[in-house]
């Protein structure tokens, strides 16, 4: 009768989807209080850590109180459809808001080595982006994606072509057209602004951007020396922007055209059976083009152009020296920031960096309890640089079944 049950393709057990919930919660202590750490803010980056508009107030950041924090429950459903189809679904929960992280079918089989992904994913733009933040090797993002992508990467709708090269090496190609949401570069929601700030004067409308907005392009080559693997890789993403900051108390909003490139390396030596060292580093460089809408001490629209050129990189190392516990240490830079209106650079901040030292514990396979501390010299308020030291420890637990991620 058992054989007779595992033969039956009508049993319901090959209906059940993966199914798996993990939780990250944390212990937040840091020499900010609360109140200057929604103020802080990166210069020519953002307005604030907490700096939200147009419905993303709900995402919100990760360990941002000081004492406990609750981050997020990560629900996780998969299923294969049938021979050509798989479904994922990862839900974010947190105690004000249920998200759809990401939603997606995947192929399964198509000819020519060709993989087609259609819904809403994380770019793989990069090293990390795809990465889920239970992933990351520290706490936090690098300083550079934090600020150029914000706190959840490049995540988007669309649809993702790749291609794998019939090599002797790991080659892959990757085309994504995505809808182009994302609120630190993109956006395609056009906006209104009056020639006077009491609202007196004439409308100007900025319209739409096109439809979809955003279109990055990766090639990833990777292979493996004796038993040192190395991964690779460049990035170049691009689409209009369309910023709308004019409910702030210093009303203002950007039109124009973002293009982001970036290159990644990472080297892994693996000492034995669970023991490793891996280097891992990423430069992304951003260019904005195009023009600001603002008033000036009268009240009156000036809309000067507006150019950004911004870039800097992250470098860390991970040691793994047991099969429970892993050690890293990370060194970010933000080494370019150049914000030039009407042709004069305002002379923004260049020199923010952030040494980052993490030390975690894997009970299991399905958790982790990791602390790390920060030294950051990146964040200003009025002004004046705020350095933060922070000491945060991770609490990460999973149960059920949850599909491998990939190094």
């Amino acid at each position: 009768p058992f054989e007779k049950m595992l033969s039956n393709p009508f049993s319901q057990a090959k209906f059940v989807p993966d199914i798996s919930l993990l939780l990250d919660f944390s212990y937040v202590s840091r020499n900010l209080t609360d109140d200057t750490y929604k103020q802080v803010q990166i210069p020519g980056f953002n307005h604030g850590l907490f700096h939200s508009h147009d419905g993303h107030e709900g995402e919100g950041l990760y360990n941002p109180e000081r004492g406990f924090n609750l981050n997020y429950a990560h629900l996780y459903i998969a299923q294969t459809v049938d021979p050509y189809f798989d479904l994922v679904g990862i839900f974010h929960l947190r105690e004000s808001a249920f998200e759809i992280e990401e939603a997606y079918i995947k192929t399964r089989q198509l000819p020519y080595n060709l993989g087609l992904k259609l819904g809403k994913f994380y770019s793989k733009f990069g090293r990390i982006n795809e990465q889920h933040h239970h992933y990351w090797d520290f706490v936090d993002a690098p300083l550079i994606y934090y600020s150029i992508f914000g706190p959840h990467n490049l995540l988007e709708k669309g649809s993702q072509l790749t291609w794998l090269a019939p090599t002797p090496f790991f080659l892959q190609f990757g085309l994504e057209i995505l809808q182009g949401d994302n609120e630190n570069n993109f956006n395609r929601k056009g906006f209104t602004v009056n020639t006077k700030q009491d609202g007196s004067g004439e409308d100007i409308k900025i319209s739409d951007t096109k439809k979809p907005n955003l279109y990055v392009f990766y090639v990833k080559p990777s292979f493996d020396i004796g038993n040192v693997s190395i991964l690779s890789g460049l990035s170049y993403a691009q689409g209009g922007t369309r910023i709308d900051h004019l409910t702030d108390d210093t009303p203002h909003a950007i039109s124009g055209t973002t293009k982001i490139y970036g290159a990644d390396l990472t080297v892994r030596y693996n000492i034995d059976s669970y023991r490793y060292i891996t280097w891992q580093s990423e430069y992304i460089y951003r260019k904005f083009d195009g023009t600001r809408y603002g008033y000036n001490n009268v009240g009156n629209l000036i809309t000067p152009s507006l150019e950004k050129k911004q870039g800097g990189f992250y470098s860390q190392v991970v040691y793994k020296f047991d099969q429970r516990w892993r050690t890293g240490v990370r060194y970010d830079l933000i080494n370019k920031n150049d914000v030039i209106l009407n042709g004069v650079n305002q002379n923004q901040p260049d020199n923010l960096y952030r040494y980052s030292f993490m030390i975690d514990f894997l009970p299991s396979e399905f958790s982790r309890i990791r602390l790390q501390y920060n030294y950051d010299k990146s964040l200003f308020l009025e002004n004046e640089r705020k350095p933060n030291q922070e000491i945060i420890l991770q609490f990460n637990i999973a149960i059920g079944a949850h599909g491998a991620h990939g190094f």
